[in-house]
Formats: C-alpha cells, structure tokens, sequence
C-alpha cells in the first residue's frame, strides 16, 4: 500500500490544532465554572483565570531566543509534553492553589508554542507570508472553536472530569504529530554551547527588535486585542450563566460561533494585509472589536448575543491575521523568533491583566460598565495606533 506523505506544514498545522483544542477545552468554558465551583469570588476568579497567561510574559521570549539558538523543532517537542501532561494534572485538584500551579505549568505549552510555531511559517514562506501565516493560526482555531462546545457538552454539573480526561487525549495525540516534524536543528550540541557561541549576535538582535517602534507598537496592539479577549473568555460565561441562566453548553456554543467566524475570515484577512498593508486591517480590526465589547452584553436575547460575538471574532481575525505577520516583517530572519517572542510576551501582558481588571472593575461597578470602558479604550487605541504607525517612516502602511 502506498504510503500517504504529508507535508511539514499540513503536520505543523495539525499539532496547532490538536494543541490549542486541549488548551482551549481546559479553559472555555470549563475554568471560570470550576472556579466558581470551588466558592472563589469573582475579585478573584480573575487573578486564578490569569495564571497561565501570566506565564507566557516570561516565557514566549527566552522561547523565541532559544529556538534561534538550536532550532524549532526541539522547542517544539517541550511544549508539546506539558500539552501532553498537563491536563491530568486538573483531576487531581481539590483547592484552588492547585489550580493556580497547574495553570501555570500548563501555559508553559502555548508560552512556547505560539511565537515558535509562527517563525517556523515565517522562516519558511517569504511571498504571501501573511496568508500563509494566518493559514496556520485559522488551524489552530479549528481546535479552538470546537473546544468551548466539546467541553460544555462534557460538564456536568460540578463534575469537570471528563473535560479534563479529553484534553489529555487531545495533548497526547498534538505530541504525535510533533515527533513527526522534520524540522531541522540550526545548532548542534546542547543550548548553552549554542548560546556562548552566538550570543553577541543575538545580544544585538534582541536589541534591534526592542529599539524597533513598529515592531513594539505592533505587539501593543495586539496586547490591546487580547486584553479584551480575555475579559470575554472569563466573564462572559459567568454572566451569562449566573445572571441570564444560560447552561454550559449553549455557553460554549456562543464561544464556537465567535471562533468559528475568526477561523474562516483569518486567511482572508491574511491575503488582504499581504494585498493592502498591515496596519489599516489591524486598527480596523481593533474598533470593530471594541464596538462589539461595548455593546455584547447589552441584550438577554440569546441570539443577539450569538451575532455580536461573532462580530468580535472578526474583529479579532483581522488584527491577529496581520500583527503577527507584520512584526515577521520588520525583524531580521536570524532575530524573528526573538521579534515573535516579544510579541507574544507583550500579548500576554494584555491577555492577563485583562481579567484581572475586569474583575475588580466589576466588583466595583457592574458588567455593563465594564465592557462598556473595555470596548471604548480598544476604539481609541485603534486611533492612536493608526496615527502612530504613519509617523513611523520604516513601516508599510
């Protein structure tokens, strides 16, 4: 029988995919309930929500530098064992601590994966390198759409188990299909001998990437976008739950719908930046999600909700199908997983503070208000943003 190759980006695509559906099931709408299960208020829901994201600001940096040094592949291959063992660790759990240290170890996995599977594309494809990009990342969010309704489905009442028994599953299978990369390693011999040869040259490519306004206000950006993503991800499921009465599962179809429509307008999205420019998709991506945060939560009516969360993940495919594309741009090759770190580290600054703010603004004031200040700030920062990247002479607009 002839054997069926596949090729290293269809297998890239697919440990993507497989990777983020753990990752997303064990969160969405899974974390914020069980949270909410062991007696946490919401002031601190946030701050255990967070835990994870807080790891990729560390993290998704030293990551990009490392996979530099000795090549993607190997860094590749850690992140996908924590996606791998991770999620057994939640059947353990019996207090909240616990759950903020498995969150942590687990978001080690997308700290990682995230800027080093995208300089793995971004090495690769040099012509229509936004498309090719956003090809990767809508791969991605296939196993992210079908999380939050695979998971609603798989709660029970207050038992997670068997959400958590899927997502290992899931993580198992991603690191299958990571053994079988064929990524070459740019180094032989161990990190830290890689490192004392090369780190003069990385010292001044790291610099480079942080003295770059474009590449910064680029991450900013993006940090602006997942800020408001992770009020969303957090909060949403719990009013709708607690103050509406819906159930886990037709939360999680709300959370699939929104993904499903970022999954098959990203590559678009991508083709569009490549065919237009960068910068005027980004902050039009951004004011159409802060017009969508400001207002989603304004309407009981289940289906209103349904389209205007669909509006957002537009708006957030139009912004990431770009930023992570332009940031490649702007870096130098032997710097990009250094640039992509940046950015993800910078993103997740925005992904976990998000929480953490909304939070005590709700506390403080009401959901309305909450989403209404998010949404508002996302609009202005798409304006600055645009005035801001034209006074930048180095950057296509």
């Amino acid at each position: 029988m002839r054997k069926i190759k596949v090729s290293p980006f269809i297998t890239l695509c697919i440990m993507g995919g497989l990777a983020i559906f753990s990752s997303t099931m064990a969160k969405n709408p899974a974390l914020p309930l069980f949270i909410r299960s062991m007696g946490v208020d919401v002031s601190t829901l946030g701050f255990i929500a967070a835990a994870s994201t807080v790891v990729g600001i560390v993290v998704s940096l030293p990551a990009g530098i490392l996979s530099d040094l000795i090549g993607r592949r190997r860094v590749i291959l850690v992140a996908a064992v924590v996606f791998a063992t991770a999620p057994f660790l939640y059947l353990l759990i019996t207090q909240p601590w616990q759950l903020v240290l498995v969150r942590i170890y687990h978001g080690l996995a997308t700290a990682i994966l995230g800027p080093v599977a995208m300089a793995v594309v971004a090495d690769t494809f040099e012509k229509g390198r936004g498309e090719r990009m956003a090809w990767y990342s809508s791969a991605t969010m296939v196993g992210r759409f079908i999380a939050p309704f695979v998971g609603g489905i798989l709660i029970f009442g207050d038992n997670f188990h068997w959400v958590y028994v899927a997502d290992g599953v899931a993580g198992v299978l991603a690191l299958l299909a990571a053994i079988r990369l064929p990524l070459t390693s740019n180094t032989s011999g161990s990190a830290w001998e890689a490192f004392k040869r090369q780190r003069g040259k990385y010292g001044q490519e790291i610099a480079f990437v942080f003295k770059h306004g474009g590449i910064l206000a680029t991450s900013g950006i993006e940090a602006a976008q997942y800020f408001a993503f992770g009020c969303l991800e957090t909060f949403v499921p719990i009013y709708l739950n607690e103050k509406l009465g819906y159930s886990a599962w037709e939360i999680g179809l709300l959370f699939t719908v929104q993904i499903l429509a970022a999954t098959f307008t990203k590559p678009i999205m991508g083709r569009l930046s490549d065919r237009y420019g960068r910068v005027p998709l980004i902050s039009t991506g951004l004011a159409l999600g802060g017009i969508t945060t400001a207002t989603l939560i304004l309407s009981s009516n289940y289906f209103v909700i349904a389209l205007l969360i669909a509006i957002f993940g537009l708006g957030l495919a139009t912004v990431t199908a770009s930023t992570s594309a332009l940031v490649a741009d702007l870096s130098r090759a032997q710097g990009r997983g250094s640039a992509l770190g940046i950015l993800s580290s910078i993103m997740d600054v925005g992904q976990s503070t998000g929480p953490m703010v909304a939070g005590a603004l709700i506390t403080a004031s009401s959901y309305q208000t909450t989403f209404g200040i998010v949404g508002g700030g996302m609009a202005v920062v798409s304006l600055v943003y645009w005035v801001g990247m034209r006074r930048i002479g180095n950057t296509p607009v």
